[in-house]
Parts: structure tokens; C-alpha cells; sequence
């Protein structure tokens, strides 16, 4: 994104009309007239109009799509219609759909793959649930935690019914008990250029939450929960060397990936529930009563998210910076967090501004925040389109994790949201970028600085970034490497380049790729472009491979000797590089008298030795005395204590307690 407004209106009409349009986009779309700050209120954002007219137990009757944006900022491959019902006494979603998709490709296609996540849930035979063992972070599934979705018919825009041709593929592991993934077969092909809509009508089961959707309570989180359409690839985009569709199941490490369009919805729920979704009101919600009504648009977003409780506590405030026109933050709070809502407010003001200065503007003119409540953490911690959940606040007074959370989940609007990867394959640049921009927000916002040795060391199981994210072994190293790792590996590009050149890769790489599907060489490419250097051989050890920095000290020899009619000390310090090559290395090497004395090895031979000749003898030797090296993650081997006498030579052990202490005891979070 641009600098500017990515409305392109700003510069081509009147400031004054420019103005009234901010007004517009940041009060209108709830009919509000109120001041900027509303204050909080247990009631919807507003009421009115007439009953809705869909009749109970079935799905409202398909919007009208609104007047889309002149210039659209994405390709816009898909046009959903949806019109969903609660049922909120079963937990379930009654749905009606339909959905239009242009083929992007040059060869005829007879197929549509659609994504069913909703059926990860059905039992412990799902993918999914075999992959995580039925846990997502700390959630765990319960005797309450099935849920599943059920297609009740399928039919094309002419009236030809599709449903006896839908079944179930399994492409990743030939598990014939998942169904996250299904095909529907068409009567002919579609051609290059051309679109096809279909009509369907679901319905989902929802699951006690404990992995993203589902309900606790009286609180429903609905994300991924309607049929989506999996992309199709055109030859060259991502890299592909022929044209097809992306296809993958819901996996343990499972992320995900499609195509911008529009979204067109109509949410029903009972006339207790508040309704938080991706988009913006297209008009104010409907109420008799009974049920309540609301219709929300999105556009130029490749998911659609919302979330209902009869108990959300809302708040809003407008925002605009500068470098960011104009935005409607609302907040959705559990009663039990109504004291913070100050703290969430300012988080994502900072989180917004800063990365609209860094990278581009939040091309949206609504940001939603879900907080969930106690019982539903398995909804916290969560990115949407224009819409995150956060972690429930369980103190009082919660520590900073708070907005630590709140940055990272507006972080993924950038890296996820617009800048738009395939979450499947390449998971590190989703987390890993909004790791690496979550900590830069922390540091100049709260002045929090995390300890890089320190997170380093938690590399223990070091893997490729560029990895499925079903291939890590478990979650844990899933996490390890694509959020740790991989924010690892940017903030050692960092320190090789400087922090002002490394601001200017990534805000080309955002440039360059907003509303598009980068790959990691689309990214190194933008890299040597900046930088006007080669970075295969970096890339080739640290992304496309598990590498870490790791310079041990394997030896250390000190004897008296006589040199020119004088005593002296003759010390050898024997190295090894047990991991990859990077940059030189410092050596410190501690002599009796309290001094030190320096050593560089440029780290490229797999072993070195140092020879030294000094007037008091060596009492120990340390590779990288200022812990530089951000990739070195066993650092208990970069030290070694030195003995006079050559019969005592041995290693010098530190316990783990003192090691971390001769380590560690100068860094803090």
C-alpha cells in the first residue's frame, strides 16, 4: 500500500470533500451520529427498522451486494452471498450461500474444491484432531468439542443440481475419515476468463471451542465456517510451474489461504446477541424482538470472521494519523474486562499507527477487537480480516501480554491480511514478519525489549521455515520455528544491514505485494533489491534450511614457554563451527592479570585454531562475548575455562544454574 489513502480520492478532489468522506466511512456505517468516542454500553452499536423477514429455523434472503469501490485494491476472485442463522439453544449455523468464482487460469476447469474446516471437529479421526491430539496451544478438546458441517444442496445459478457430485478428497494424507476438503464436479467446464456461481445451503455444527470456532456459553466465535473456495493458481503465480488448485486439508499446524473478493453478509441471531464481524454495517440491524438482523460488507479480504454474545460490552473511537486517514476501532468487551478498555483502545491505536508509518495504510475503514470471555481461550489470540480476537484477561490488572497480544493480531493485518501468503506452505512469513513487527511495536511503544540470546536458546529443535506446516514434527516445534526462528532470522538481516535499510525492505516487500500471494523468494528477491547484495547462501542455510550459528570452543592449551631470553605464555585455542557460516566472530580471551584480550575469526573454516603469546597466563576463552551472533542458540559451548598445567586440561563445567547466570545475568525481558 501506498503512503496515501489507497482510495486514491484525497489527491483527485477538494480537501473539504475529502474531509467529509473520512466523517462518512467513520460514523455513517452505523448510523451513528454520536460523538467519536462512545462509551461503553451493554447494548448493540445501533437499533432500528423494521422485523427481519426470514422466518425462524431458516436463512434470510440473499442480499443485495453493495456498490463495490471504483478502484478495487485486489483482484477479486470470489463474490460471496451468505445469509446465516444462529441457532443458539443447539450451537448451530444454519446457512444459505451463494458464491461466484472467476476463473484466473488459461485452461477449461470442470472442478470446484471447496474448504469445509468445520468438519475437523467431527471425532478423533478428523486430520486434525489425529495431528494435535484434540489441543491447540493450551485448549483442549471436550466430550462437548464435536462439530461438524453438512452440505444440504448444491446447486449452479441455471438451476442444475450439483450435490450427487460432491465428495470428499484427502490430498495430503489419504485419511478417508477427514472431510475438510470436498469437489464438486461440473457439468462442463468453465473457461478461461469466464465465472460460475453456485447456490448451497449448510449447516454447522458448532464445537465447544478449544481451536479457533465454536461456542462457550452464550459466546459464539464463527471462523472459517461457511464452505470456502480453495485457489486456483495460475502458471507463475507462487512460483507454479503449471496452473491448478492449491489443495490441502485442516491440519494440526494448520493455517490457511484464498483468494480476495467481496462479502456479502446477513447475520440472524437472537435480539440478546451483539454481532462483531470483518467489514463494516451496510446498514443499521433489524430487531422485532425476538431475532436481530445485521448486514455487514467487506471487500478486497479473503475471509470473512464474526462473533455474538448477548453479554459484549462495545465501545468505539475514531482514529486517524498522518499516515493513516481514517479508522473505526470498536471494541467488543467480556463485562469482566470493561476496566481495560483504555489499555486495548491504545494498543491498537499504536499497533495501527506505526505499521501504516512503516509500511502503508490500513486500507479499511474498520478494525474490530473481540475479547473473548473466560472459558472461550481457544477464540483469543486471533487474526481476521479487520477483525482479531484477543487472550481473556483473566487478572485484574494483566500484565503487558495484554497488548502484546493486540499488536501481534493487528500485525497480521498487514502480513496475512494484505500482504496475503500462502499460510498452508509458508507459514513464517504470516508469523515470523508479525513476530519480528510485533516486538519493534513493543520496544518503541512500551520500551519492552525482548532478550534475543535468550529466545534464541529456545531453538532446540531448528527446522526449514519454508516447510508445510503440517511437516514440523508438533506444535511446539511448529511455533519454535515460524513465529521464534523466523523473527530470529529477520532480526539478524536486520543487524546485517542496518535498521534503516531493513525498514526499507519491508515496506517495498509490502508495496510490492499488498493484495497479492508472495512466496519466501518473492521476499529475497525484494532483499537483494534493497540491498543490492546476494543473499542465496544465506537463504539457503537459514530459511530453506534448519541452520543456526554455533561456535564452540573445543579446547584450550596454555604452557609456559621462553621466547627471545623471556617467559611468556603460549595459549591455543582450538575452535569449531558446528553450525552455518555467516559473519566473523569475536573471541575474548580473560588473561590472569583481569584483562582482556581479542580475537576475530572470520567463522568460514569448519575449525581454527588461535595461537596467542602473552605475559600472563590465560584463564578462559568466550566466542562472542556480546552475544552478536542472534542465530547462536547454544551458547553453554562458547566457553571454556583454561589450566596451566597440561596434564589438568579439562573442559570447566558450570552447572546449568551458573552457566545461565555467566550467560544470561546482564539480559531481561
Amino acid at each position: 500500500m501506498k503512503s496515501r489513502d489507497h482510495r486514491r480520492l484525497y489527491g483527485a478532489i477538494p480537501a473539504i470533500l475529502a474531509a467529509c468522506f473520512f466523517i462518512y466511512i467513520v460514523f455513517a456505517d452505523n448510523g451513528l451520529d454520536a460523538p467519536a468516542t462512545v462509551s461503553l454500553q451493554a447494548r448493540p452499536e445501533s437499533s432500528s427498522g423494521s422485523a427481519p423477514s426470514n422466518k425462524p429455523g431458516t436463512p434470510g434472503t440473499l442480499p443485495e451486494t453493495p456498490v463495490p469501490k471504483i478502484e478495487p485494491l485486489s483482484n477479486r476472485i470470489v463474490d460471496y452471498h451468505i445469509s446465516v442463522r444462529l441457532d443458539a439453544e443447539r450451537h448451530m449455523l444454519h446457512g444459505e450461500q451463494t458464491v461466484t468464482w472467476r476463473h484466473p487460469g488459461k485452461l477449461p476447469v470442470q472442478e470446484l474444491y471447496f474448504h469445509l474446516y468445520p468438519n475437523a471437529f467431527r471425532d478423533d479421526r478428523t486430520t486434525f484432531n489425529r495431528e494435535s491430539g484434540g489441543k491447540l496451544r493450551d485448549d483442549e478438546r471436550t466430550p462437548d468439542s464435536t462439530g461438524y458441517m453438512e452440505i444440504l444442496s448444491i446447486t449452479r445459478s441455471d438451476g442444475a443440481d450439483l450435490l450427487d457430485t460432491m465428495r470428499y478428497v484427502q490430498p495430503d494424507d489419504d485419511n478417508p475419515a477427514d472431510q475438510t476438503l470436498m469437489v464438486i464436479k461440473l457439468p462442463e467446464p468453465v473457461e478461461p476468463g469466464q465465472s460460475v456461481t453456485l447456490n448451497m445451503t449448510f449447516q454447522v455444527q458448532l464445537p465447544y471451542i478449544y481451536a479457533r470456532m465454536g461456542y462457550a456459553g452464550d459466546f459464539v466465535m464463527a471462523g472459517q465456517w461457511f464452505p470456502k473456495l480453495a485457489v486456483y493458481e495460475p502458471k507463475g503465480r507462487r512460483g507454479a510451474a503449471q496452473e491448478g488448485w492449491n489443495l490441502h486439508q485442516y491440519h494440526g499446524n494448520s493455517e490457511f489461504y484464498a483468494d480476495f473478493g467481496t462479502y456479502n453478509i446477513k447475520i440472524d441471531v437472537p435480539s440478546s446477541h451483539i454481532v462483531a464481524a470483518t467489514g463494516f454495517p451496510v446498514a443499521p440491524h433489524k430487531d422485532d424482538g425476538v431475532r436481530r438482523l445485521y448486514h455487514f460488507y467487506a471487500e478486497d479480504v479473503h475471509d470473512f470472521a464474526w462473533a455474538a454474545s448477548p453479554d459484549f460490552i462495545y465501545a468505539e473511537e475514531a482514529f486517524s494519523t498522518p499516515h493513516l486517514p481514517g479508522v473505526k476501532i470498536k471494541l467488543y468487551l467480556d463485562p469482566h474486562q470493561a476496566h481495560l478498555e483504555k489499555r486495548y483502545f491504545t494498543a491498537a491505536k499504536r499497533a495501527l499507527s506505526s505499521f501504516s508509518e512503516w509500511y502503508g495504510a490500513y486500507p479499511y475503514s474498520t478494525l474490530s477487537i473481540v475479547v473473548p470471555p473466560s472459558g472461550a481461550g481457544g477464540a483469543g489470540g486471533m487474526e481476521y480480516p479487520t477483525l482479531i480476537t484477543a487472550w481473556e484477561a483473566s487478572e485484574a490488572q494483566p500484565s503487558r501480554e495484554l497488548e502484546r497480544v493486540v499488536v501481534h493480531e493487528i500485525g497480521h493485518q498487514f502480513w496475512y491480511g494484505i500482504v496475503a501468503s500462502n499460510e498452508f506452505e509458508e507459514a513464517w512469513l504470516d508469523e515470523g514478519f508479525t513476530t519480528y513487527v510485533e516486538d519493534k511495536v513493543m520496544e518503541s511503544q512500551y520500551g519492552l525489549t525482548r532478550s534475543l540470546p535468550i529466545l534464541s536458546s529456545y531453538i532446540t529443535d531448528p527446522e526449514p521455515l519454508k516447510l508445510n506446516a503440517w511437516d514440523y514434527d508438533n506444535h511446539e516445534v511448529y511455533a519454535e520455528n515460524v513465529y521464534t526462528r523466523a523473527s530470529l532470522v529477520l532480526q539478524d538481516i536486520e543487524q546485517t544491514i542496518g535498521t534503516k535499510k531493513m525498514k526499507q525492505v519491508l515496506r517495498t516487500y509490502f508495496q510490492r505485494w499488498k493484495f497479492r500471494h508472495p512466496t519466501t523468494q518473492d521476499f529475497q528477491k525484494v532483499l537483494q533489491d534493497v540491498t543490492h547484495r546476494n543473499w542465496d547462501s544465506y537463504f539457503k542455510q537459514f530459511v530453506y534450511g534448519d541452520m543456526m550459528i554455533d561456535y564452540a570452543v573445543t579446547g584450550v592449551k596454555s604452557r609456559q614457554t621462553e621466547q627471545h631470553g623471556t617467559t611468556v605464555y603460549e595459549t591455543r585455542v582450538y575452535l569449531e563451527r558446528l553450525g552455518g557460516v555467516h559473519r566473523p566472530v569475536e573471541v575474548a580471551i580473560k588473561l590472569a592479570d583481569g584483562s582482556i584480550h581479542m580475537e576475530k575469526w572470520n567463522g568460514a573454516e569448519k575449525q581454527k585454531e588461535l595461537v596467542l603469546y602473552t605475559e600472563q597466563p590465560a584463564e578462559w576463552v568466550l566466542v562472542d562475548p556480546e552475544f552478536r551472533q542472534i542465530l547462536e542458540n547454544r551458547h553453554y559451548n562458547n566457553f571454556m575455562r583454561a589450566e596451566i598445567a597440561a596434564s589438568d586440561e579439562v573442559r570447566w563445567s558450570y552447572g546449568t544454574s551458573k552457566l545461565v547466570e555467566l550467560l544470561f545475568s546482564i539480559f531481561a525481558w
